[in-house]
């Protein structure tokens, strides 16, 4: 893992990056149309955006199936979630529990919902209390650093640019009738191109952000690097153990960005695991990154399973 600053340098630069590249193509799109329309397209997608943001948690507790988690039920996890908040500076999120077999643990809020942090029921049958713990870090982590609203912000222009996008070529298609569409068909499909570019820098942030809530977890959790390691390479192990029950459940990978794995590469990640637990993560830390890895990368929420845990065993 980069030093703490190379990281955030790292992360404040790939923010800027989508920010700059967004500006440029906006500002040209006004100069060549006039502000009126787009920018009444612009706040209403932007709009839609924040709206989905807010009722998001209820939306995830719907997917999910998740509930709170009552204190007498478990007061051991509430306890770790106390401790753990009160080292990371945060007030103690609502604990859920998502009834769902695949093990993984993910954190989401709003303003209007309050944060929540949330442990499927496959997790706690996975890993033991000290794992448990460790993915615990790495989700107030998250909420520690503001991801939750700094994803949804770099995700509201991928998704701007393609709407712009997918209107312009709408149009076009009423214009063809008078022999003027062509042209606003063709800044259509560089418009949605753009947004696939954009949303490529917007997973990249997202792999960073990955890596510096692990760091947060190895910071406030006792041991917590090793033990994120291994409960990593178990959640990876256990998840494609599953197999049929997993494809079963891909509906649910509609917020996997949340998790703290990907459930889609649990067969390319577990391919470099053994069936022991106590060699799990040494089998990884042995394997090189293929140039195939490094491309599959690029395209997924979270990063390479060799290199997060690499990175994780130089914090021990």
């Amino acid at each position: 893992m980069p030093s703490v600053w190379k990281l955030r340098f790292s992360m404040v630069g790939t923010l800027a990056v989508i920010i700059g590249l967004s500006t440029l193509v906006f500002a040209l799109i006004l100069s060549l149309f006039g502000p009126i329309n787009l920018v009444t397209l612009g706040v209403l997608v932007g709009a839609f955006n924040v709206f989905q943001w807010l009722i998001s948690p209820y939306i995830i507790d719907a997917i999910y199936r998740t509930r709170e988690i009552p204190e007498n039920e478990n007061p051991q996890l509430h306890e770790v979630v106390e401790n753990l908040s009160r080292k990371s500076g945060l007030k103690k999120p609502r604990l859920m529990l998502a009834q769902i077999p695949i093990p993984n643990a993910f954190a989401y809020g709003s303003p209007i919902a309050g944060n929540r942090v949330a442990v499927t029921s496959g997790l706690l049958k996975t890993l033991n209390e000290g794992e448990v713990e460790a993915v615990i870090g790495h989700e107030l982590g998250h909420l520690k650093h503001k991801d939750v609203q700094i994803m949804m912000f770099v995700s509201l222009l991928p998704a701007l640019f393609y709407y712009i996008g997918y209107s312009l070529m709408l149009s076009s298609m009423y214009r063809r009738q008078r022999d003027e569409g062509g042209g606003a068909a063709l800044l259509g499909i560089g418009f949605m191109v753009f947004s696939w570019i954009l949303n490529l820098f917007t997973l990249h942030l997202s792999r960073l952000r990955e890596y510096y809530a692990d760091r947060h977890s190895a910071l406030i959790v006792d041991n917590g690097a090793q033990k994120l390691s291994v409960c990593l390479a178990k959640i990876v192990h256990a998840t494609r153990s599953m197999g049929r029950a997993r494809k079963q459940m891909q509906h649910l990978n509609a917020f996997k960005a949340l998790f703290i794995t990907d459930p889609d590469r649990a067969e390319t990640d577990s391919i470099m695991l053994s069936s022991d637990e106590q060699k799990l993560v040494q089998e990884i830390l042995t394997q090189k990154v293929t140039t195939l890895d490094k491309i599959i990368e690029i395209f997924s929420t979270h990063p390479n399973i060799v290199k997060r845990l690499k990175a994780l065993q130089e914090l021990s």
